[in-house]
């Protein structure tokens, strides 16, 4: 299901935290609250009950919730209230010097440990806005009903720190008819985002300019070796890295027809509310193992063409899915909850498998999922 507002409340949730009413800022009333309470029960108590010094606390509380300067005001002013507190006691009763140290010690260091925490958030955020950029850069937005495709498309990191990996999709309009591709690159990490980047840019550009599916499969597993031949002379220990993917192609004038190049891939289910049907199996090789086939001539996987029924919708899906694993080490059953749905629209069916992924893991995604349903649309 694609969220376009979804970054944005993301920013919002991240710049207004709990403690945000309306714009407004009350991390304060914890230590202020706090502060109060221990003046009127120092005040309200007698000599044998003295906890003024209990004041240290307040700084502290202030440290981990306020900003620096809100916690330099909350440490000056611990010291202050110390000082007129005690004042107001007897001097046989009177706390003194040893307690007033200790709570002028702990403000300072409550504004240092502030400052260090404050420092460390922008840091995080900062990172997590790289993280999203990245994350858009390779799995850009898709608008609503584009190149006259209805699609919903759900991605679940397995790292959600870095909230982006080796899973991708894209659509790509063009003069020849629309073009989607959805592929997982073996491995994790740094080294798959830029594997799926260096794919989607290549069929971003194909995928467009070429006439025939087949012309961009055979772009795509050129640049999986160039790219490959790329890391590998740099030393790196992923230069045997492939990917597995479905290449998509709608043919201009053709509303039940669809191209289909599989790239080892799971073959994508064509859904219909009333029953599910698997595509063949593809026997094409992954994406970056075509030069093992190279010497018998073999060139890109075939290019096969079904036919849908005007309600059929295909579901194309990543490892994430179908090897989920729940407690007891069985397997996601796919077909079995597709059927369960009862639907083709393509946003209720993708929330539908993702619950249900969800559910089946018990929120424990292992490996990157995506979720990619797409149909040609009704709309004129």
């Amino acid at each position: 299901m694609t969220d376009h507002a979804a970054p944005r409340r993301r920013q919002d949730l991240r710049r207004q935290p709990l403690d945000w009413v309306r714009g407004r800022s009350f991390s304060w009333a914890a230590p202020m609250l706090l502060l109060a309470g221990i003046t009127l029960v120092d005040l309200n108590t007698t000599e044998r009950f003295r906890i003024i010094s209990w004041i240290v606390l307040v700084p502290g509380i202030a440290a981990a919730i306020c900003g620096i300067w809100a916690t330099a005001a909350f440490a000056l002013l611990a010291v202050l209230d110390y000082l007129l507190v005690d004042s107001l006691w007897p001097h046989k009763y009177q706390a003194g010097l040893p307690d007033f140290i200790l709570v002028t010690l702990a403000g300072l260091l409550a504004v240092i440990a502030c400052a260090v925490r404050v420092g460390s958030e922008r840091r995080m955020l900062h990172m997590r806005d790289i993280a999203e950029t990245t994350r858009r850069t390779v799995l850009r937005p898709l608008p609503p009903g584009w190149a006259g495709l209805e699609h919903a498309e759900v991605y679940l990191a397995a790292d959600t720190v870095a909230r982006v990996g080796g899973d991708f999709y894209d659509i790509q309009p063009g003069p020849y008819g629309t073009r989607v591709l959805v592929g997982d690159v073996q491995g994790k990490g740094l080294g798959a985002v830029e594997t799926a980047a260096a794919l989607l840019g290549t069929f971003r550009e194909a995928g467009y300019h070429e006439k025939d599916l087949a012309t961009v499969a055979g772009r795509l597993e050129t640049r999986m070796l160039r790219h490959r031949g790329h890391t590998g002379a740099l030393g790196r220990d992923d230069g045997d890295r492939f990917a597995t993917a479905v290449l998509l192609g709608f043919p201009p004038g053709e509303p039940a027809a669809v191209e289909v190049v599989n790239f080892g891939h799971e073959p994508p289910l064509a859904v219909r509310p009333s029953r599910v049907r698997a595509l063949p199996q593809g026997d094409g090789l992954p994406l970056g193992m075509g030069e093992l086939v190279t010497g018998s001539g073999s060139g890109p996987p075939p290019t096969r063409t079904i036919v849908l029924a005007p309600d059929e919708t295909l579901l194309v899906t990543t490892d994430g899915v179908t090897e989920a694993r729940n407690a007891d080490g069985a397997f996601f059953p796919l077909s079995e909850e597709v059927s369960r749905a009862a639907t083709s629209d393509p946003a209720l069916l993708v929330a539908h498998v993702r619950d249900g992924v969800l559910r089946h893991t018990r929120g424990r995604v292992s490996d990157d999922t995506t979720i990619f349903a797409i149909r040609r649309t009704t709309a004129p």
